[in-house]
């Protein structure tokens, strides 16, 4: 499996903004996906994480409410819904996949496929 991950783009706070982590092979449907951010100057941060069934997900405390995960197995992608956008939520965004189907992981050595990141920037 390749990720792409696109998007991105500037918007002012309160805005929304859809990311899609595009999915290239026929094994998609059987990984679990997640979404990092990383901000300029900090580590690496979980965002959230979606089951291969899209049956459970997972949210950093930081964008639940605000933020959701969502994935298409027939398109092969993975979404990732932000409304009420805030300035701090400026960074990379990167998609990941895991081949780990018990759980949904929030740290990076959980995921062994990473995608290229597209930039969100929140003006304020």
């Amino acid at each position: 499996v390749q990720l792409q991950a696109s998007g991105g783009g500037l918007v002012q706070a309160g805005g929304s903004l859809k990311l899609s982590c595009a999915a290239s092979g026929r094994t998609f449907s059987s990984y679990g996906m997640g979404w990092f951010r990383q901000a300029p100057g900090k580590e690496r941060e979980f965002v959230a994480a979606i089951s291969w069934s899209a049956g459970s997900t997972k949210y950093a405390d930081s964008v639940k409410g605000r933020f959701t995960i969502s994935r298409d197995n027939a398109k092969n992608t993975v979404y990732l819904q932000m409304n009420s956008l805030k300035p701090e939520d400026t960074a990379v965004y990167s998609c990941a996949a895991t081949r780990i189907r018990i759980g949904l992981g929030d740290a990076p050595r959980w995921y062994d496929i990473w995608g290229q990141g597209t930039q969100v920037t929140v003006s304020s």
